[in-house]
């Protein structure tokens, strides 16, 4: 994909300045546009403008997986409880100081079999300029903690907001992690009204989609209990993440 936007670029500036001439004006517009299009692929991360995560699954059947960032958190326990109650595996992005505040939490996601991805130490909102030697030291100390705490490794990575640029991407080849996205966002920390949340859901998913949402809210865990009968009504299925990955390696 980026390699198609960069050529799409690279021909729309060469046509725009031979028609003007070259007016300094043209140049300032393409330097604007260029620029419009490098914020664009490090917020969208479906575009795998600078790292190819995985954001589906290719698959005919009706399932989807269902991934929860942020946690653990005081409120972690009733996402896991309902998912048990169903009998769903889900993927679980979380922050390392998140595992060291709930260690007990964070303990029970992984015994009770579902998967652990990595979500850097602090989910530092500044995440986007840190420089690579940041951003491994963010994904280390996390996989640290995993480690010591879950005493299980992962090499599942989730970008903090979405946000992927070069120094990410150096970082998580250095490290050997894979980036996990989405292509169905709930934005359930940003809406307010659970119906829309939900409705937002529903709307976006089909066969194979990986659905973000936050175990950070009694907002999103019932917006998820009404989530779990949609699922069950229109009979789809769950997978965790990591199965995209390992029928790859099988392929």
């Amino acid at each position: 994909m980026k390699h198609y936007l960069f050529i799409l670029f690279y021909l729309f500036c060469n046509a725009f300045i031979y028609a003007f001439q070259g007016s300094i004006w043209v140049y300032i517009f393409c330097f604007m546009a260029f620029s419009a299009v490098i914020v664009w692929g490090s917020f969208d991360i479906e575009l795998g403008y600078f790292i190819n995560s995985i954001t589906h699954k290719r698959t005919k059947v009706k399932e989807i997986a269902l991934t929860f960032d942020d946690g653990p958190t005081e409120f972690t326990p009733k996402f896991l409880d309902l998912l048990k109650e169903h009998q769903i595996k889900a993927s679980f992005f979380c922050i390392g100081k998140q595992i060291e505040k709930y260690p007990e939490t964070f303990q029970r996601i992984i015994s009770e079999g579902h998967i652990i991805g990595n979500h850097t130490l602090s989910h530092s909102k500044s995440t986007g300029f840190l420089s690579e030697s940041k951003m491994i030291r963010e994904i280390e100390k996390c996989d640290e903690v995993i480690a010591r705490i879950g005493n299980i490794k992962t090499s599942l990575y989730r970008p903090p907001f979405g946000v992927t640029n070069p120094n990410i991407a150096k970082a998580l080849k250095k490290t050997n992690k894979t980036s996990i996205g989405w292509n169905v966002r709930s934005l359930d920390t940003i809406i307010d009204d659970e119906k829309k949340i939900y409705k937002r859901i529903t709307n976006g998913v089909t066969n194979g989609s990986i659905v973000l949402l936050h175990d950070t809210s009694e907002k999103t865990y019932r917006v998820l209990i009404d989530l779990l009968v949609f699922l069950e009504n229109k009979k789809y299925s769950t997978f965790t993440v990591d199965s995209i990955i390992n029928s790859r390696k099988n392929d």
